[in-house]
């Protein structure tokens, strides 16, 4: 079993955490299928583009993928979002905040890797916890937050997986964040040859978890 250590190893995120199997023994694979897909984007240039992200790429984990938008220092709203998020919150979270998905104690934690994110940049992968209550379970989850650049060249948007372990039950499902790990994107390893540019997200109303349904144009929002 791989294992990380959280950033501080004094505080709650210091201790040693699975990084590829929840509890259950749950597969993280959409998570690393992710990752590898964004690192295989990277080149000299460094963070890739939201228009290099192709739906085909990631079609067996769409329903838990995400694009977020920066809104403002630490902000970001859903631009894009699969399913499972939508399951998660028992609605559309489409142009809700990240932050909806946290409880109020976690959010400034939020907010803190979202810069992180944005301006190292980096990415980040959490580990996620959601107290049991009547109706519902106790229930893990992980989530990464890969950065890209918008199309004016900005760090401004983030491809994103969220994946959840046991029964949804009652929703809003809040989360704690149990553990974390940052990775600044200098520190890794970029590929030789950079990769062309593919037709991207198209940013309607298009849910992630109905493939049948995903069009593949040029985005010209950003």
């Amino acid at each position: 079993m791989k294992t990380f250590f959280g950033t501080d190893s004094g505080s709650e995120f210091g201790k040693i955490v699975a990084m590829d199997r929840f509890d259950s023994g749950r597969s993280l694979s959409p998570i690393r299928q992710a990752e590898a897909y964004w690192t295989a984007l990277l080149s000299g240039d460094g963070v890739p583009m939201r228009s290099q992200i192709d739906p085909r790429g990631l079609e067996n984990v769409l329903e838990y993928t995400f694009i977020l938008e920066r809104i403002a220092p630490g902000l970001a709203r859903f631009r894009l979002a699969g399913s499972h998020l939508n399951k998660l919150a028992g609605m559309e979270v489409r142009g809700m905040p990240l932050t909806a998905f946290f409880e109020a104690e976690a959010r400034p934690k939020v907010k803190e890797t979202l810069e992180q994110v944005f301006s190292a940049p980096a990415t980040a992968e959490l580990g996620l916890t959601s107290s049991g209550a009547f109706g519902r379970a106790r229930m893990q989850a992980r989530m990464i937050l890969l950065p890209l650049r918008s199309d004016l060249g900005d760090v401004s948007r983030v491809l994103g997986v969220m994946l959840s372990d046991g029964a949804i039950g009652s929703t809003p499902r809040r989360f704690a964040i149990s553990d974390e790990r940052i990775k600044q994107v200098s520190d890794l390893h970029s590929p030789v040859e950079p990769q062309r540019e593919v037709a991207g997200f198209a940013e309607d109303q298009t849910e992630f978890g109905r493939r049948s349904h995903l069009r593949l144009v040029v985005s010209r929002d950003d």
